[in-house]
């Protein structure tokens, strides 16, 4: 069984290695446990560092790509090395890397093909009373729509087993965190949350510029999320909403007309037509958006499928040349 560790590291010079200086070598079921860092276009001594502090694989973009793009880059290469399990940690150390046996060991008992690193959020002095609440928000969101019940849905502190990392495919740019709960929710893999220690702030947050830009980022991800993921969920609510609204005024003018001053409120029957013609639409982009979602859950099948292939192949093609060396 091999292990590999990865981190996405952009500009990471300056705590990369006391990151890296708590990271084990060794952990219980794994054979083999090796680092991999995801150079996302860093302008520092990233990946010299890296080098100095003994990591054994790294893989460079040349311009920054931003986060979501780097973790897809790193799981990618894990694949192509033929790791078993893998485990995402974050640059900063904000992870306690002494848990990473516990967040590994319900991927090699089988219990699980996805275990997330559930922080103490309410217990983190450095996170605003903003952030905390955005974090429990989006928690509760992904439980929602992914079916699972992950208690720390933000956290990057996670342990993938191969199959669950080949399922992932990343629409958002800004963070892969949500999203591959979700999608693992959405493919029946098991999905757990193990409790984990954080170590003291080192650097402010990449993601969280400023507050305003952490709501507005933390807002679109979730309506996103619904989008993709729960379409119809999604837009039935909003026809429900101007259909009950339609009802409501069209009930309104009816009962005037009833008592006959019905024709005082003709603009309550024009805007209920109004409202009901939105109502219909909207249902039509309803069915249109699931049968898109249906058409998306295929095409991640097919790719799945294409790309356990393709690994499959390239470890035949590994252990045919590791034979012909021998000989």
């Amino acid at each position: 069984m091999k292990l590999i560790i990865q981190i996405p590291c952009y500009n990471e010079a300056g705590t990369l290695a006391i990151a890296l200086n708590d990271l084990p070598r060794k952990v219980e079921g794994f054979d083999t446990v090796e680092w991999l860092i995801i150079d996302d276009g860093s302008a520092d001594d990233t990946v010299a560092v890296a080098r100095a502090n003994g990591v054994d694989h790294v893989v460079r973009h040349t311009r920054n790509r931003g986060l979501a793009y780097a973790f897809m880059t790193g799981i990618d290469a894990c694949l192509k090395l033929g790791a078993d399990v893998i485990v995402n940690t974050d640059a900063d150390n904000q992870y306690d890397a002494a848990d990473i046996p516990a967040l590994t060991a319900p991927i090699v008992s089988g219990a699980a093909d996805l275990a997330i690193g559930a922080r103490p959020i309410r217990e983190i002095e450095h996170f605003s009373p903003v952030k905390k609440v955005l974090q429990r928000l989006g928690s509760w969101v992904v439980r929602i729509t992914s079916k699972t019940d992950v208690a720390d849905a933000p956290s990057g502190f996670r342990a993938m087993s191969s199959t669950a990392a080949r399922r992932f495919v990343l629409f958002n740019n800004y963070t892969y965190t949500l999203e591959t709960i979700i999608q693992a929710g959405q493919h029946n893999l098991g999905v757990v949350s193990v409790p984990v220690g954080v170590n003291a702030d080192l650097r402010p947050s990449r993601l969280v510029k400023s507050i305003p830009s952490y709501i507005n980022r933390s807002i679109l991800t979730i309506i996103r999320i619904f989008v993709i993921y729960r379409p119809a969920r999604f837009f039935g609510a909003i026809a429900a909403f101007f259909l009950l609204i339609a009802l409501l005024i069209g009930l309104r003018f009816v009962y005037f007309y009833a008592v006959g001053d019905g024709q005082g409120h003709i603009q309550s029957l024009i805007l209920a037509g109004a409202l009901l013609t939105i109502g219909f639409q909207t249902v039509l982009v309803c069915f249109l958006a699931d049968v898109v979602a249906a058409n998306r859950r295929l095409l991640e099948d097919i790719r799945f499928s294409q790309k356990s292939h393709i690994l499959r192949a390239d470890a035949a093609e590994l252990e045919g040349r590791d034979r012909r060396s021998v000989h």
